[in-house]
């Protein structure tokens, strides 16, 4: 009988320390999980320093790391990376080269960065075990316009970025606040100038609905209701679609990877854009989905025989010792996600191993800096993150067990 194809899905992996001496046995119990999957999946949520020379790009929430880091994760099992990420772009297209670099030289899977727009937004594939499994990864922003990359043009040189799933924001709005802000337009008599100071780097938004307007690079729309959409730019979307489709047309087992910023007012809720868009991933030949952004964990969907992973929330979430923002328990809180396939790449168990970063204890103390491993669950906490994730995932028809500190999904 031929072995199940294993893949272990974890967290994001914002990581800039060496946690490899960590005496936790919880958080070794982890590595072993993932050196005995044939697949090991994290998202690098930082960029890596390395030859090309690279300069801060934003000012609060920066992050960069030493190449070590990367050896600590291939140490710990990991042999898959997502580059795509609102970090990726944190030292600029040198950081990009960089990051490309060192983790090409220790041999990771990747996908979602590169020198142009062409090679950032191709699928790459490596044998793994019994398959050869496929990595596509792609970011939704929001962010700058300068961290995507580009092609180069006639008039223009390539722009090493990241590879960008363009979506749009739109507010509708209420007649009379529509009317409230086109007033406040109407004080500035050089409207258009002064909204068009203020594109660069971006390009104006498009405005063609003539119940729209653009509000200083924001698009509000008259309507009955008072709402945010979310909205997949259709021709961005086909092109990613594309090389999911190449790679499964191929025979490869295709990881769809999507990283974003758009969430809903409860973290834990999945913005229906996205299951919208996983189930597309899927149809198009992905068998697994997933997304990171969001630092909390988010519900489970089986779709076709494939899961689809909504936010995994944080593995590793090294952050500044003066960051106050994450004091919620949910940041810390995750599951590392075992997942088999059987050989025509349907999903055929799934175990949900509950982990705290830092361990149970350490979110006691209010010192979130010090959180610096992920250890697992196994206790009454742990159980209750498992609870906690069946309740959220039945409604998108997941049926989840708890079996003691594990779960266990019924296919």
């Amino acid at each position: 009988m031929t072995s199940p194809f294993t893949v272990a899905m974890t967290g994001q992996s914002l990581i800039h320390h060496d946690v490899r001496a960590s005496p936790d046995s919880g958080f070794h119990d982890i590595v072993q999980m993932l050196k005995t999957a044939d697949v090991a999946f994290t998202n690098l949520e930082t960029t890596v320093t390395g030859r090309h020379p690279g300069w801060p790009m934003k000012g609060s929430f920066f992050g960069c790391s030493e190449p070590f880091v990367l050896d600590v994760l291939k140490d710990m099992g990991f042999n898959t990376l997502s580059l795509a990420n609102n970090h990726a772009f944190d030292l600029g297209p040198g950081g990009v080269l960089s990051t490309l670099e060192e983790v090409e030289a220790r041999g990771f899977l990747h996908a979602g960065t590169g020198p142009d727009r062409a090679a950032a937004r191709t699928s790459r594939s490596k044998k793994m075990g019994a398959k050869t499994v496929a990595l596509a990864a792609m970011d939704a922003g929001p962010g700058p316009a300068t961290m995507y990359a580009d092609d180069a043009a006639s008039d223009r040189p390539a722009r090493p970025g990241v590879n960008r799933l363009e979506v749009r924001r739109l507010f509708t709005v209420d007649p009379e606040k529509f009317d409230m802000l086109t007033a406040i337009q109407s004080i500035f008599k050089s409207g258009e100038l002064e909204r068009a100071n203020y594109y660069q780097p971006d390009d104006p938004p498009v405005v063609s609905d003539p119940r729209d307007i653009d509000f200083y690079g924001t698009v509000f729309r008259r309507s009955v209701q008072n709402r945010r959409h979310i909205l997949i730019d259709q021709t961005s979307a086909s092109s990613q679609l594309a090389a999911i489709n190449e790679s499964a047309r191929r025979g490869e087992f295709v990881i769809a990877y999507l990283h974003h910023h758009h969430w809903e007012a409860d973290w834990r809720e999945v913005p229906e854009w996205v299951r919208v868009f996983a189930r597309r991933c899927v149809d198009t030949g992905a068998r697994i989905f997933a997304c990171h952004g969001a630092p909390v964990l988010q519900p489970v969907e089986i779709y076709k025989s494939a899961p689809l992973f909504f936010g995994l929330g944080n593995f590793i979430f090294h952050v500044p010792e003066h960051e106050a923002e994450w004091n919620s328990a949910d940041v810390w809180k995750s599951v590392v996600a075992l997942c088999s396939f059987n050989e025509d790449g349907a999903l055929c168990g799934m175990s949900l191993e509950p982990i705290i970063l830092g361990g149970e204890k350490s979110l006691e103390t209010g010192l979130p800096h010090t959180r610096r491993v992920p250890v697992l669950a196994r206790s009454e906490m742990g159980r209750s993150i498992i609870e906690d994730l069946a309740r959220r995932s039945a409604s998108y028809g997941t049926k989840i067990e708890a079996d003691r500190w594990s779960g266990r999904l019924v296919l």
